[in-house]
């Protein structure tokens, strides 16, 4: 650790973190903000993830003996949401979703490796209004203006006079006002007493109603739809927050049958209890919606040039055939390396998709070529194997060295893991894959020529 700020009753200057998580709301005495600044990542043993894993194990107990809410938070979080697991509740009322936030939150605390929890309802605070008996104080002669100047000056403290010394240039003023424990329950201030008329002191107890109430507290709005939100993450052996989030929905189905819940798109809220799943779910829905389309797109684009090059329907599919086989290597490759198949490894895929198709067009050209010299079947389709088999080797290892320099990226590692291990599996089943499926379309093809 190198240094540390700290930010108490107010909010700190805005940040990646602040920005999506909206720190600039924090503007409440109990509300503070301590900012750890650590060692570059080569001077320390542990990762920051690590670190920041041990300081939770290590203060949650402290702030759950003071009562208070704790919540570690890495810069950079993650996607910009405002909490990894989200749990937005509708609701007709505010009694119902408050209701009903509660007792998700404790789902939430009963979830294994569910940390950092936090309901948007503030605990109950105590509002006193204080009301002047106008008529009694009426009779004894003692204004109202006296009576509110005397309350602003007992909470508030009232300048009485000035000190003037030679020394300064600006006179300091004396402050009259009450110890902080004077007013505790008001016990102080109803204590201060008004001169009546008669000359006798009346208490401000006598001249005073107080009534005791509870103070009302914000209510959060989405769309113009009030909710109340309960957030968290995830630390645990997955660290993973959608799986927490799938446990939670599941258990909150079986427990409450008739609340509705929604991945995608906002609830009414008005026909019963109903939860809208946000956070990293949302971000990756979104991601992997956006990315599959461009996927799908991809594909289509890369059929259409193969057909416009080779003038037929059916080769651009034997030269397509190579990209699901990308999987074998993509997916086994994050398992073996412990890694989460990420948005950047979607990237990866779409990549790789040119890049074996291109594989492809060169073991192909290379048997037409061979075949227009009037080489056989069986000996063109060895011979592209042969002969092209070098340049995609080569071409394969240069992008798989080049995707090992961002292998330990935190964000981009994702990418290389795809590279790499796609590369590997798809480029050898591409040496066996086209070739021998090419083998049977021409033969068949042939055959039907000669049968006709």
């Amino acid at each position: 650790m190198t240094t540390v700020q700290i930010y108490a009753g107010t909010s700190a200057p805005i940040n990646f973190n602040g920005l999506v998580r909206h720190y600039f709301m924090r503007q409440s005495a109990e509300l503070g903000d301590l900012q750890v600044n650590l060692q570059g990542k080569h001077e320390r043993e542990r990762s920051s993830h690590q670190i920041a894993r041990d300081a939770r194990e290590r203060l949650a107990p402290l702030a759950q003996k003071a009562g208070a809410t704790l919540k570690v938070v890495e810069i950079p979080p993650g996607p910009p949401v405002w909490s990894p697991i989200l749990a937005e509740v509708y609701g007709p009322t505010q009694a119902m979703r408050e209701q009903a936030a509660l007792q998700i939150q404790d789902t939430f605390k009963n979830t294994a490796d569910i940390v950092d929890i936090d309901v948007d309802v503030p605990a109950q605070q105590q509002h006193w209004q204080i009301t002047i008996d106008r008529a009694r104080a009426a009779r004894l002669g003692i204004s109202e203006m006296a009576i509110r100047q005397t309350l602003a000056g007992a909470f508030n403290g009232e300048d009485v006079s000035y000190l003037h010394t030679p020394d300064q240039k600006y006179a300091k003023p004396i402050r009259l006002r009450l110890a902080d424990g004077e007013k505790v329950d008001l016990l102080g201030v109803l204590s201060l007493t008004l001169p009546a008329t008669t000359g006798k002191a009346i208490a401000l107890s006598e001249l005073v109603q107080v009534n005791k109430t509870s103070k009302p507290h914000n209510i959060m709005h989405k769309n113009m739809q009030p909710m109340v939100m309960v957030t968290a993450d995830m630390a645990g052996k997955l660290d993973s927050p959608l799986y927490g989030m799938a446990e939670i929905a599941g258990t909150l189905r079986d427990q409450h049958p008739a609340w509705k819940q929604s991945l995608i798109g906002q609830p009414d809220g008005l026909s019963g209890v109903a939860i809208k799943w946000d956070g990293e779910w949302k971000i990756t829905y979104e991601t992997f919606r956006d990315m599959g389309i461009a996927y799908s797109v991809g594909i289509l684009l890369i059929y259409f040039l193969v057909v416009a090059q080779f003038n037929s329907y059916s080769v651009p599919l034997i030269i397509m055939a190579p990209i699901p086989l990308t999987l074998v290597g993509v997916m086994p490759g994050h398992a073996l390396m412990g890694a989460p198949f990420t948005a950047t490894s979607m990237i990866g895929m779409i990549a790789l998709a040119g890049i074996i198709v291109r594989n492809s067009i060169l073991l192909v050209d290379f048997v037409n070529q061979q075949r227009a010299a009037g080489v056989e079947l069986a000996e063109a389709v060895i011979n592209s194997g042969v002969v092209r088999a070098k340049p995609i080797i080569l071409t394969a290892l240069a992008a798989m060295i080049g995707a090992t320099f961002i292998l330990d990226d935190p964000i981009f590692s994702g990418l290389a893991i795809s590279l790499l291990f796609g590369l590997f599996a798809s480029t050898v089943l591409t040496l066996v894959v086209i070739p021998v499926l090419y083998f049977l379309y021409l033969a068949r093809k042939e055959e039907s020529k000669t049968v006709n």
